[in-house]
């Protein structure tokens, strides 16, 4: 809170790129014209690490975990439209205040009726103590933020709660390749900079598992340069081990040497598939109907679906687009044998 809240005053701040969106990234046009049209305040607030765009959100509920100044929360509040709705949650009041200073500024901006748009003050492991219902929203994001939480279970646990059945969580954060050492995890600046607090890749598959997600499926990864020596020094006392030994390939090329410990900013998506919702492999094809996407559909690192195009897709993949909010986009049949050997969706 005192990092975020005081030290920080606008994005220039920072000591390294951890939380710094990459240069690679590429910002659809529809979203590039919705940045433009968010206050300048907001945005040199902004600290996150990633590009938080998942598709198809018209009047979509939309929940942010760490919303900080509101950048992506007004950003992604003109792709939900004025039907949907868009709640950020923020543990440090500075950031609250100055994302809720803005609310009547975006509207006006916008052409909105009324807010789609709200912030709470409050803690993402305890999304119940802010009043947020059980299956209570379609998308749950985050954008660099939970390697700040010392609790990563209950925060998707949390997350898995309050989202619909077929909901998604789609997030952008920094991962590091082993456990740091006790004196980069106490380190205080580490933590305000997005790496003490990194998962290893391996502990954020497990835990999805045991909330009860799918198995996450890796988006994109881009690599973190610490740019700091003297904390590289810190962060560059792992623990040794070959914890990247069995990581996804496209992880593995991703990755920016540190020291001894590797960092990367790396975007995944968790849906949460319905009891019952997983029926076998499947043969789909996406009819193109997602606006921004009519060509192909880049799903995740493993499957970009091209329009008409039919795909043999794994078990997992077939129950998550058979139950969450691209089921109109696919037809999907079920499929013979072969399917079973379709690439998995975690890679």
């Amino acid at each position: 809170q005192d990092y975020y809240g005081k030290e920080l005053q606008r994005s220039e701040d920072l000591k390294t790129n951890a939380c710094v969106t990459p240069a690679t990234c590429r910002i659809p046009k529809a979203a590039r014209a919705a940045l433009e049209r968010v206050h300048e305040e907001v945005v040199a607030r902004y600290y996150g690490c990633g590009l938080v765009l998942p598709e198809r959100l018209e009047s979509c509920r939309l929940l942010d975990l760490g919303s900080g100044s509101g950048r992506d929360c007004y950003l992604l509040s003109q792709l939900v439209g004025e039907k949907g709705h868009v709640t950020g949650i923020d543990m440090t009041e500075g950031q609250v205040e100055v994302a809720r200073k803005h609310i009547a500024y975006h509207m006006d901006k916008f052409g909105y009726r009324k807010p789609n748009v709200d912030f709470i003050q409050g803690y993402m492991e305890k999304l119940g103590d802010a009043g947020l219902a059980d299956e209570s929203y379609d998308i749950v994001i985050s954008n660099c933020v939970i390697n700040l939480s010392p609790d990563k279970r209950a925060v998707l646990r949390e997350a898995y709660r309050v989202l619909k059945p077929g909901g998604e969580m789609y997030f952008s954060d920094v991962y590091a390749s082993q456990r740091l050492s006790e004196a980069a995890r106490a380190h205080r600046v580490l933590w305000g900079e997005c790496l003490a607090g990194a998962l290893c890749w391996r502990e954020l598959y497990g835990i999805a598992q045991e909330v009860g997600f799918s198995p996450p499926r890796l988006v994109t990864a881009s690599p973190i340069a610490v740019g700091h020596e003297e904390l590289q020094s810190i962060v560059g006392e792992g623990l040794g081990g070959r914890p990247w030994r069995d990581a996804p390939a496209s992880l593995l090329t991703s990755l920016s040497l540190a020291g001894d410990c590797r960092f990367v900013s790396a975007t995944f998506r968790l849906f949460k598939v319905p009891a019952g919702g997983r029926a076998g492999p499947g043969r789909v094809v996406y009819n193109g109907s997602i606006a921004g996407h009519e060509r192909e559909l880049a799903f995740d690192a493993n499957f970009t679906f091209k329009e008409g195009e039919a795909v043999d897709v794994d078990a997992d993949t077939a129950a998550i687009l058979r139950s969450s909010r691209f089921a109109k986009d696919f037809s999907i049949q079920a499929s013979g044998a072969d399917a079973d050997a379709a690439p998995p969706g975690c890679c």
